[in-house]
């Protein structure tokens, strides 16, 4: 199969420490691009950093710190001139029935979920623009499509992910600039508060739950599709799991 060269390609990736969005940097890194690693553990992307060698920097930001992020593809613009990939992955997840939910876990839920993905989305349109074939890609859930018990906050920043996405599309597709979702089922990570580790492993184990180097290829190969192609929705899913 033929994919376009990304080689050179400026990618910013979000969510960077660890799980998808680590493994997507392994990924775009073995296909000669550059990454700019974005998280809050200011550590483990400086260390994923070193291991990747020159193709990767790490540059510590809260995504849901508009001030930060502002900071952030302020350098990005300076040191590089541009951004070929806008990868949104980071994000909180919260299991509670909404009537036992706490505010303070709504707010870290929107600030991650949704305003992370509108600041840094905002930001990195205008160093988009002119490029050949970019595009931004944001990982939604499944949970973006259908309601599952315990998650209402969570399902809602979702949902509110995948309308933004549907109009974004329509906004810049005459600037040339892609706009794509992926949308995991269960996947082997470390994600999900309020979920005991033993109990997280027991339901992804029932479904032979995806791995974050499955989501890193469905990713890359959404973006090396040639610049007229726009893969919009990648549902991805264990063959095993037949409902959220």
């Amino acid at each position: 199969m033929q994919i376009r060269e990304l080689t050179d390609s400026i990618c910013v990736l979000t969510g960077a420490s660890s799980g998808i969005g680590e493994a997507t940097a392994r990924a775009l890194v073995a296909e000669g691009a550059t990454v700019i690693l974005v998280a809050r553990s200011a550590d483990k992307i400086d260390a994923l950093a070193t291991e990747l060698g020159d193709k990767a920097v790490a540059m510590p930001a809260d995504v849901g710190d508009a001030a930060a992020i502002k900071q952030l593809f302020t350098r990005i613009k300076a040191d590089f001139g541009h951004v070929d990939l806008l990868f949104n992955n980071a994000g909180v997840g919260y299991n509670d029935p909404f009537a036992d939910s706490k505010p303070e876990e709504w707010r870290k839920q929107i600030d991650a979920n949704l305003y992370g993905v509108l600041h840094c989305t905002h930001a990195a349109i205008p160093l988009m623009k002119g490029r050949s074939a970019p595009m931004i890609s944001t990982v939604s859930s499944v949970g973006g499509r259908y309601g599952v018990p315990g998650w209402s906050v969570y399902c809602a920043t979702k949902f509110a992910v995948v309308g933004f996405h549907d109009t974004l599309r329509k906004e810049l597709g005459g600037d040339g600039i892609r706009v794509s979702l992926i949308e995991p089922g269960a996947v082997y990570t470390n994600w999900g508060f309020n979920v005991t580790e033993d109990a997280m492993q027991e339901r992804r184990d029932k479904v032979d739950a995806l791995h974050s180097e499955d989501i890193a290829n469905a990713l890359v190969y959404a973006f090396a599709q040639p610049g007229h192609v726009n893969p919009q929705e990648l549902l991805v899913m264990p063959t095993r799991q037949v409902s959220p």
